[in-house]
Formats: structure tokens, sequence, C-alpha cells
């Protein structure tokens, strides 16, 4: 019994605290699993001391891949910036290919004034894709100031960039379908994922240490809530869109007044 005591301590004592952790925890799992027996004596103790040795590798193992999954990596965390305002300013340009002029030549004025009222609806929604883009722009510069960065932060932000690409087509489905529901629910679930990727990345970024700013709690508070709140006007405008009149589509047009009164108020604190 005593040298399992001592062959644990031993183990433990040369690990970090984490290691330390996971292995009583381990312990305990294997306790109930009955792969560590409750009953040592000096005929099984050889037994246990091998079992203990190798929870302890597979242990060790793992941490060492998770170590390396998360280890920082020597990318420049500007040019990640310049890639994302490059795809900011593409994605913004791109909206306006959702508007195109009519197959066949205008030849009177009549048609020109119908051509310019059919289009007006489309012209209208690229207006509040582009308004919500550039606040999604703001809030990146804003809260992802970054020092530092690892490949799960980095494909995140691939992420993140991959939904914002989507919506110059989830704004023009909406635009030319929007008495399908299924459309409305393109464009709702396109701009949730958005936020919902950002506040992955806030939450990642925060916990790693890579904002090159201290935040607080409260600051992280801030943000949360300023983000939950999008994601609430996101499912309300959608719903009442649809099922109500197309013109809800507009309230979409309350994200940057939503984030710049909330921004006042926080710096009035």
């Amino acid at each position: 019994m005593q040298r399992l005591k001592d062959e644990i301590e031993r183990q433990i004592i040369e690990m970090d605290e984490n290691k330390a952790v996971k292995v009583h925890k381990k312990l305990e799992n294997a306790k109930g699993k009955n792969k560590l027996s409750e009953n040592i004596n000096e005929e099984n103790i050889d037994e246990e001391i091998r079992k203990l040795e190798k929870t302890n590798k597979k242990i060790s193992t793992y941490q060492r891949f998770m170590d390396a999954f998360e280890k920082n990596i020597d990318i420049d965390p500007g040019r990640l910036m310049g890639l994302t305002d490059g795809i900011f300013s593409i994605v913004m340009t791109l909206l306006i290919f959702g508007m195109v002029l009519p197959d066949k030549e205008i030849l009177n004025y009549t048609g020109f004034i119908n051509f310019l009222g059919s289009i007006g609806p489309i012209a209208g929604l690229i207006i509040v894709s582009f308004i919500v883009l550039g606040s999604f722009w703001i809030y990146h510069h804003e809260f992802m100031k970054i020092k530092s960065l690892n490949m799960p932060y980095l494909w995140l932000n691939i992420f993140y960039l991959a939904c914002l690409c989507f919506i110059p087509f989830s704004t023009s489905v909406i635009g030319n379908y929007s008495h399908f529901f299924l459309a409305n629910v393109i464009f709702g679930v396109n701009i949730l994922l958005v936020i919902i990727f950002f506040l992955i990345m806030f939450h990642y970024a925060h916990k790693r240490g890579f904002l090159e700013e201290y935040t607080s709690e409260e600051d992280k508070t801030y943000v949360y809530h300023t983000l939950y709140m999008l994601m609430g006007v996101t499912i309300i405008v959608n719903l009442l869109d649809f099922n109500v009149n197309s013109n809800f589509i507009y309230l979409f047009l309350l994200i940057p007044i939503i984030s710049t009164l909330r921004h006042i108020q926080y710096l009035m604190k």
C-alpha cells in the first residue's frame, strides 16, 4: 500500500497543478468503473501501479496534444486584421451586384419609372445589409484588437468571415423571394451566425489573453449583452417581416442605433 501511495505522490509532484487535478479526476473515474481496485494489497499493488502509469500516460498525451493545438503561432495579427478588412470591403461592395438592369432595353419613360419601382425593395435591403455590415466592422475593430493568436482562434475568425461572405447572397434571396418564409430564415440565420461566431471569438480571445487591452468582467458583460440584444432584434425582425409586413426588415437599422446608445451609456458610467 505504501508503495502505491509513494508512486502516486511522486507522479503528481512531477505534474503541474492542472495535470494533477486531471489525474485525481481520472483516478476517481477509474474507481467508479472498477478499473482501479478499491482494496489494494501486496498482491495487486504492482498491477495498480501499472494502471496508474497507464492513466497518467494517457493524460500526459492528451495534455501535450492540447498544448500543441492551442500554442500561439507566429503569424502577425495585423495580417489577420488586414484580411478581415479586405473581406469586409469586398463583401460590402458585392452587395450592389444584387441590383441588375432589365434584360430588355427600356424605350420609354413609363418603363423606366416601372423599373425604378421594381428595384426599390432590393435597393432598400442593400442599404440595410450595408449598414449591418458596417456595424459588424465597427464591432470587430472595437472589441477584437488582438496582440497574438493561435490556430483555433485563426479558424474561428475564418468561419466568421465565411458567414460574412454569404450576406450578399442572402440579401438577394430575401430581396427576390421575401414572400417565402425560408428566404427570411436564410437571411436571419446568416446574420445570427455572424453574431454567434463573433461571440465565440471574443470569448476565446478573452480567455486566452489575446486581447491587446485587459478586458474586465464589466467590459465582457457589456459586449455580451450588446450582442445578445442584436441577436434578439434579428429574430424578432425576421418573424415580423414575414408574418406582419415586409417593411419590418428595415428595423435592422436599429442595430447601429442600439450599439451607439449602448456605447454612450457605457462611457457615461
